[in-house]
């Protein structure tokens, strides 16, 4: 995170085993999507007249690049929630929910409207399971084996055409293609072969 986690707790003294549970369901967001900017926790104690034991609210305010997704748990009716511990984790299920349907959104969303680019095989890297992939416009553009459709990486040669849709960010030597599929030796001239 950017921002380090940031809790606070209302109308109740600072706890140690929730903060420690916040700080481990948080960690578990963070390994599941690394581009988390900023969270913030806020627990709070909730006296309700005429009924027995407090309630306790979780909202969580998750910022991830564009969007901030937001979880506020209204436990006025949940009994569950007089325990506080119970509380944190229906908040932290449903925000982990909310964050995968975001990050499933994103993927689709650039899976709907990316266009694949045409390109030929520079060269194959056997010994690490990738290679690199000539583009029209003569940059090189790696790529992993597991990213080659139909698991055909063995059968490609130097030369072969393909179509790939290739992303920023997905390593840091550059654009890495995610989805490479071998279209054959025959679709471009021959002098694009051996353009680097």
């Amino acid at each position: 995170m950017q921002v380090p986690l940031h809790i606070t707790f209302r109308h109740m003294d600072p706890s140690p085993p929730l903060e420690a549970q916040i700080r481990r369901r948080a960690a578990e967001l963070e390994q599941f999507f690394d581009r988390i900017t900023a969270c913030r926790v806020t627990l709070e104690s909730r006296h309700r007249h005429g009924r027995q034991g407090n309630l306790f609210e979780v909202r969580i305010d998750l910022v991830v690049p564009g969007r901030e997704i937001v979880v506020g748990r209204d436990s006025g009716f949940n009994h569950a929630h007089e325990d506080a511990h119970v509380a944190v984790r229906d908040a932290f299920d449903a925000l982990r929910r909310r964050l995968e349907d975001h990050v499933r959104d994103s993927r689709g969303h650039v899976k709907l409207h990316a266009v694949p680019d045409h390109g030929r095989i520079a060269r194959l890297l056997p010994d690490r399971d990738g290679g690199f992939i000539v583009s029209s416009d003569g940059h090189e553009i790696y790529f992993h084996r597991n990213s080659v459709v139909g698991g055909t990486y063995d059968a490609l040669e130097v030369g072969a055409e393909v179509r790939f849709v290739a992303r920023e960010g997905e390593s840091d030597q550059g654009p890495q293609a995610s989805t490479v599929t071998p279209l054959g030796k025959h679709h471009l001239p021959p002098d694009e072969t051996t353009r680097r």
